[in-house]
This record gives structure tokens, sequence and C-alpha cells, in this order.
């Protein structure tokens, strides 16, 4: 056997534990529920179940509502996360040193209890209405149960983690770069769109990648402190499948939010595609 064929069956042993989890655990599940997604009540196959899913009143608006608290956490988490991550990266002092020590612990509070500190601080009658009642607020403004509570929640789960990664990439933004720039005359807002941005825009297509799937697929955070109608996809998924006993149309809503995932992971991919061959040519 040539070398070339030991270093090519090197390879293949190499990667294929790796391909054989990813089969298992994401692939076949995925066949299985378009299969079951595809399934009538009859026993055959047809699209009954998304046709249910676009005709149904209740069933449009919960996908129409997800759409909506998705793109709209996406858009604040980003813009949230760049500013805090360029406010550290180009600045110092005792501010910047207290985010740095402080922005990371979110990330270590379970989803469960941080959402219910969210219920107790935002609540009717939580510590915030308490607070403005002693101060002489009569009302309070309602903050959960509805899309705000959802976002709110994103926010805070999403938000450390993305400046994280934002900041990384940052941080290999050269300080010479940004002098030179200064040196023949570029404002802060140019050097930002074309030094910054571009120089960050490969880290930022990742980030929009995760907060993106994390906040479509959630559960937990819609489940507690959003409205009753409509509802999250995942939401709506659990009450399709524990309550109405309805695996098929169950399937259907999980394998139609994972289209919608893969609609934004295709740009993310096709991003990376097109710069590898900007690469090697």
């Amino acid at each position: 056997m040539s070398r070339q064929a030991k270093r090519g069956l090197l390879g293949i042993s190499l990667v294929l534990p790796s391909f054989l989890i990813l089969v298992f655990i994401v692939v076949l599940p995925i066949i299985g529920s378009l299969k079951e997604s595809l399934t009538n009540d009859g026993g055959g196959y047809d699209l009954s179940n998304y046709k249910f899913l676009f005709t149904d009143k209740l069933m449009r608006s919960n996908i129409i509502f997800t759409l909506k608290v998705t793109v709209i956490s996406s858009l604040l988490v980003l813009a949230v996360s760049y500013v805090l991550a360029v406010y550290m990266r180009f600045n110092n002092g005792f501010a910047v040193r207290w985010i740095r020590r402080m922005y990371m612990i979110p990330i270590f509070i379970p989803t469960v209890i941080a959402t219910y500190g969210l219920m107790q601080l935002l609540g009717n009658h939580g510590w915030a209405a308490r607070i403005l009642y002693h101060l002489g607020q009569d009302s309070f403004p309602r903050m959960i149960y509805d899309m705000k509570g959802i976002i709110i929640a994103n926010l805070w789960f999403n938000i450390p983690f993305t400046t994280m990664l934002l900041g990384s990439a940052l941080s290999s933004v050269s300080d010479a770069v940004i002098e030179s720039a200064k040196d023949v005359g570029a404002g802060r807002l140019r050097i930002f769109w074309r030094l910054i941005l571009p120089l960050t825009y490969k880290t930022l297509l990742v980030a929009v990648t995760f907060v993106f799937m994390g906040v479509i697929g959630s559960f937990t955070a819609p489940y507690l402190v959003g409205p009753n109608a409509p509802q999250m996809l995942g939401v709506s998924m659990e009450q399709v499948f524990g309550v109405f006993q309805d695996r098929q149309l169950a399937a259907a809503l999980a394998f139609f939010t994972f289209l919608l995932c893969s609609f934004i992971g295709y740009f993310y991919v096709l991003s990376m595609i097109k710069e590898e061959g900007m690469r090697r040519s």
C-alpha cells in the first residue's frame, strides 16, 4: 500500500467516529421526523400536516410570532454585544474592568433559575413593581408573559456568549492598523465600516447563526414568561405532542423548525465557501 493511500485511510479513520455520531444523532432523527410528518391519519403519505401549519389560524400566528421574536432578539443581541465588545476592546478604565468581570456571569446561571429570577423581578408583584410603588408609582408596565418577556430573556441568555465571540475577533484587530488609519485622517465611523467590521465579519456570521438557532429553538423562557397565544414553535410543539398527542403534526413542526435553521445556516456555509475560494485564488 502506498504512503498516500495510508494517509487517506488514516484520515478516514479519524473522521469516521465523528461522522457516525452525526449520522445517528442528527441525520437519522431528521429523516425520521420527515417521514413522520408526511404520515396522515390513514397511514399514507401526503402534505396534510404541512398544509395545516399554514392554513390553521393559530399555527400560522405561532410561526409569525416565532419569526418576530427571533429576528428582533437576534438584532438586539448583536447590536448590544457588538457595542460592548468594541467598547471593551478600544477603551480602558474602571468601567471596562467591571464589565469584563461581570458580563460572563449569566452564562453560569441555569436557564430555569434565570427565568424564575426574571419572573420575580418583572412580574406584576415583583421587585421592580414594589420598588416603584414605594417611590409613588401606582402602575407597572407589563414586561413578561408577552413578547417583551421572551426578548428580555433572550438578551440575558445570549449577550454574554455573543460578546465573547465578537470580543475574540476584535482582539485580533491590530492596533497598528487602527493607528495607521487615524494617521491618514480616517474618522471613527470610517475606521469601523472600512476596517473593524470587515475584519470581524466572519465571526459576526457565526454569532448570527448561533443566536438565531438558539432563539428559534428555545423552550424554557418562552414557556415560563411567554404568552399563552400565540406561542413560540418549541412551546407549540410540546403542546401538540404532549397535550393533543398528535405525533405527525409535532414532527411537522420540528422539521419546519429545522428548515428555518437550515435557511440561516445555508448563508453561513455559503459565505465560508466563498471565503475559502477567495483564499485559494
